[in-house]
């Protein structure tokens, strides 16, 4: 494998303007790290479970906004005593916004249990209004999701990503071929995991718009995939003779501005967005700026070459 990359370097060296970095000559070092990554991922996933927004286990939000400083203690201890079951509390932009989430109490029929939690809202909102009344609390939503609503979305929303992956697989084989579509789907889940596994770490949600943003995702990586495995294949007819790993190490060198350019505008929006929007907007931006971090890494570092690894398990060059 040395003497291939040392072969093609120096082949790649012999052409002007084809660019100054060595991808693939490095694709070992960055492949490992990858591979990795994905690992640790996955084991972190494992070992402490997604944490579900109320979408997908059922319960209630109850957005709050007080017009002096209150915090998040504060919020916690006025309603630990209440009986609410599973709950928590989270700041929303500045000091004076949250979210109470809480689980509420189960009846033995769906009308008991709405009585139940119709009787537990009630009693918050009571209990926010008597402890901070010199703060003057607006409550300015309330959300309820039943528990086996939740487990519907969340069945829902794994199938519907679980069959985003299978599509993309069958699109790329068929819009390239079957050398390709590997690298595309390994790319993807690559992203997706990662990206999902630094959310949790540290310590948000996953809800539906959250789902959405993740699959929002998937489809800005495959773009910029497509984009790549397009310019391969072209530069693949001029270049044959030059063999694979040149022609690959050309592409990514062609197309290397305009990914930069294209994720450094959405990267660069969607961080805008984190810091200045408040509640699941900013979650979302959370998750498109670490998502597109590893988008455009994966790009050039886990779908172009695996190209190479499928190309030499079939032992034939890729066709056109």
């Amino acid at each position: 494998m040395n003497k291939v990359n040392n072969s093609m370097t120096d082949n790649f060296k012999k052409h002007e303007g084809y660019g100054k970095i060595d991808f693939i000559g490095k694709v070992g070092f960055f492949g490992g790290i990858s591979v990795l990554l994905t690992v640790v991922a996955l084991i972190y996933l494992a070992i402490h479970g997604i944490s579900y927004g109320i979408d997908f286990k059922g319960g209630t939000e109850i957005q709050v906004k007080f017009t002096g400083a209150v915090t998040i203690d504060q919020v916690r201890d006025s309603i630990k005593d209440m009986s609410l079951g599973e709950f928590g509390v989270q700041t929303i932009g500045d000091s004076s916004e949250f979210v109470i989430r809480f689980q509420g109490e189960h009846g033995k029929t769906d009308k008991e249990t709405n009585e139940l939690l119709n009787s537990s809202i009630a009693k918050v909102k009571e209990k926010i209004t008597t402890s901070f009344a010199d703060k003057s609390p607006d409550f300015r939503r309330v959300d309820t999701v039943g528990p086996q609503v939740g487990g519907e979305l969340k069945r829902s929303g794994l199938l519907a990503m679980f069959y985003c992956l299978l599509v993309i697989l069958i699109y790329v084989a068929i819009r390239f071929d079957y050398n390709y579509s590997p690298g595309a789907v390994a790319c993807l889940f690559h992203d997706a995991v990662i990206t999902l596994a630094i959310y949790i770490m540290v310590g948000k949600e996953v809800n539906i718009p959250i789902m959405a943003a993740i699959l929002t995702l998937i489809g800005f990586s495959l773009n910029d995939t497509i984009v790549v495995f397009d310019r391969i294949r072209e530069t693949e007819h001029k270049y044959r003779r030059e063999g694979l790993p040149f022609v690959i190490n050309k592409s990514i060198n062609d197309m290397l501005g305009r990914t930069l350019i294209t994720s450094g505008t959405v990267f660069v929006s969607s961080l805008c967005l984190f810091f200045f929007a408040g509640g699941v907007v900013s979650d979302i931006a959370f998750a498109l700026c670490v998502g597109i971090v590893f988008g455009t890494y994966s790009s050039i570092y886990v779908a172009a070459p695996t190209i190479l690894m499928v190309a030499k398990l079939r032992a034939k060059p890729v066709a056109a």
